[in-house]
């Protein structure tokens, strides 16, 4: 599974160095693991696991700069978990409403050491935060125009969203702003896109 994840993800020009590859195989195979128990996901195999989820979250990777993350709807941690096992210095806020997925991202943060993450177990329309946020990322959580609605509060004045999206991402009604990116993700042939909008012009 490691070399068939770092093989794909060599396909998208990202080099993973063997820590990097180690955690994020965990980190699927705690996924996996905890499905039997609290259906965090659809995907019941590693291999699937590594195409549809890893390889998916890491295509955003030439997206993502330095300033703080938060992603909104985490539910098993994609792609907020995977983007603090690449950039350990990037500080990455998870948040979901359901108990029972920030148990298991706190299980995970756990596990695999990563200092670089807090996990909240808020409602996105009224968690408050002592600090903005310079990217605000999601993937499969609600409409774009209602992610905006319910996050601007959080995003920084100078901060940018990236919005992971399928096939229905043009048919979204977007603000003018919006710039579309496709992205390729080796083995998947779902269309798999990524919007990004800056708070401001």
């Amino acid at each position: 599974m490691k070399t068939l994840l770092t093989q794909g993800a060599k396909e998208m020009n990202i080099v993973l160095n063997d820590t990097q590859a180690t955690l994020l195989i965990s980190y699927l195979e705690l996924i996996i693991k905890w499905n039997k128990t609290y259906n965090l996901s659809a995907i019941r195999t590693m291999e699937v696991g590594v195409k549809k989820h890893l390889l998916d979250c890491l295509s955003i990777m030439p997206y993502v700069d330095e300033s703080p993350l938060l992603d909104v709807g985490a539910g098993a941690g994609l792609p907020g978990i995977v983007l603090s096992i690449m950039k350990p210095t990037l500080a990455v806020s998870v948040l979901d409403s359901v108990g029972k997925k920030c148990r298991f991202m706190q299980f995970v943060k756990s596990q695999l050491g990563l200092k670089n993450l807090s996990v909240l177990n808020e409602r996105v329309e009224v968690f408050e935060s002592k600090r903005c946020f310079g990217q605000i990322t999601s993937r499969a959580f609600a409409e774009t125009y209602k992610t905006l609605k319910l996050t601007q509060h959080l995003l920084c004045d100078n901060g940018h969203y990236l919005l992971m999206k399928g096939v229905n991402a043009e048919q979204e009604a977007l603000p003018n702003r919006a710039k579309i990116y496709q992205l390729c993700v080796p083995w998947v042939s779902d269309q798999r896109f990524l919007i990004k909008i800056r708070k401001t012009e």
